[in-house]
Order: C-alpha cells, then sequence, then structure tokens
C-alpha cells in the first residue's frame, strides 16, 4: 500500500509540481488548497489526484481535514508544507492585519499542519515533512518584513522539530527555493523582471519542477538520515 501524502497549497505552482511529482513516485496524494474551486476542481480532472478544501491557518480545519483523510486512505505518513500568501508593503504602509494574515497562513500554517499529523507519524514510527520556505527567509527582502519573518521561522522551525522526531523515524526538512517560473513571478513586469534574471548566477528562473525533485528526494524512504536541513534552490542567488 502506497504511502499517503498531503500536499498543502497543492494544485496550483510550485504545490501543483510537487503534487504530481509525488503520484508519479507512487504515492497517495491529496492536495489541499484554500480558496480557489474551479481550478482545483480542473486540476484535479487533468491529474486525477483528489484536492480538498481547508484552511491551513485554522487549526481545527487541518485536524479535521487530516483525520478525515487518514479514515478514508490511511494514515498520513508525508506532509509537504507549501501553502503561502503575500501581503507586501513597507513597514510604513504594512498592516498588523497584513502581518498576521501572513504569520497565519505561511508560519502557523505548519504548526497546524505537524500538530495535525504527528501523533500518527509517531505511531507509524516513520514520517518525512517538507517546509517550503524562501530565500526571501534568508536573505530578506525588501517590502516583506511579514513574508521575510515567515519563512525565516520555518527555517528554525524545522530545525527544532527534527530533533524532535529524529529518534522516531521521522524527519523534517526544508527547501528553500529562489525565484521560480510561476504565474505569481510571471505577474512581474517584465524590466523588473530582467533585472530579478539578472542577479541570478546561472542566468534564468527556476521552474517548478525542479523544486518537486528536491521534495521526492526528502520525502523517499532512502532519506532517512537527511533531517534538519534546508534545500537551497536558487540558481546560485544566495550561497551561505
Amino acid at each position: 500500500m502506497s504511502r499517503v501524502a498531503i500536499v498543502t497549497g497543492g494544485t496550483r505552482g510550485i504545490g501543483c509540481a510537487i503534487s504530481m511529482a509525488l503520484k508519479d513516485a507512487g504515492y497517495t496524494v491529496i492536495a489541499n488548497y484554500g480558496s480557489d474551486n474551479t481550478k482545483a476542481e480542473a486540476f484535479t480532472k487533468e491529474t486525477g489526484i483528489v484536492s480538498r478544501k481547508w484552511d491551513v491557518a485554522d487549526l481545527d480545519a487541518c485536524v479535521a481535514a487530516v483525520n478525515d483523510i487518514a479514515s478514508q486512505f490511511g494514515t498520513v505518513e508525508i506532509l509537504v508544507n507549501n501553502a503561502g500568501i503575500t501581503r507586501d508593503g513597507t513597514m510604513r504602509k504594512m498592516s498588523r492585519a497584513n502581518w498576521d494574515q501572513v504569520l497565519d497562513t505561511n508560519l502557523g500554517g505548519c504548526f497546524n499542519m505537524c500538530k495535525a499529523v504527528w501523533e500518527g507519524m509517531l505511531a507509524k514510527n516513520f514520517g518525512r515533512v517538507v517546509n517550503i520556505g524562501s530565500i526571501n527567509g534568508q536573505a530578506g527582502q525588501y517590502g516583506q518584513v511579514n513574508y521575510a519573518a515567515a519563512k525565516s521561522g520555518i527555517h528554525g522551525f524545522t530545525k527544532a522539530l527534527a530533533q524532535e522526531g529524529a529518534a522516531k523515524g521521522i524527519t523534517v526538512n526544508a527547501i528553500a527555493p529562489g525565484y521560480i517560473d510561476t504565474e505569481m513571478v510571471a505577474a512581474v513586469p517584465a524590466n523588473v523582471l530582467e533585472k530579478i534574471v539578472a542577479r541570478i548566477p546561472v542566468g534564468r528562473l527556476g521552474q517548478a519542477s525542479e523544486i518537486a525533485r528536491g521534495v521526492a528526494f526528502l520525502v523517499a524512504d532512502q532519506a532517512g538520515f537527511v533531517t534538519g536541513s534546508t534545500l537551497s534552490i536558487n540558481g546560485g542567488q544566495h550561497m551561505y
């Protein structure tokens, strides 16, 4: 029986690529989404991957969704925390509401989903958690104090939780993507995008499939000796 995987924010962009890569690797994949029913339905029709709607910022909703999925498909043994939002603005313009929304979804969502799956993973003595961080959580970004703080928090969260899971067969790792060729990046004005690409040593944007390959490696049974790590996939834009 294949291992059950949840990918949050799994019907669009990087999340869609991750969901498809895990399905192709033989996992039973459930893709979470937060709002767009039409796109989620199209995703499921095209890929055959089950999509389920809940708000990762709501702990009770996460617990209910995981319990429902476990009852239908089996214990969740793989979790990819990919869901995230942006509410950009400089400190002078940023509202407390925009700070809270980004922290609650991007970082709080990681806590909520890990909390929801953790007991099941402990009972199985097996688990794989991959948290999607960001180059902007490593290096910072103008106008993104909320997003950078949330993504930076993900990297610390990953290292701490990895220590709790290590002796129980549960690995917890992060991936920090650079600028990836998704709908969000495609919406950036051409002159700004040109400047972004000029700062990437390999000379191009990344592909969502390149992030997905990193996830597929980290969730594999054979990756049990990798935990507490952050894999930077950014074309050399930020090295440390």
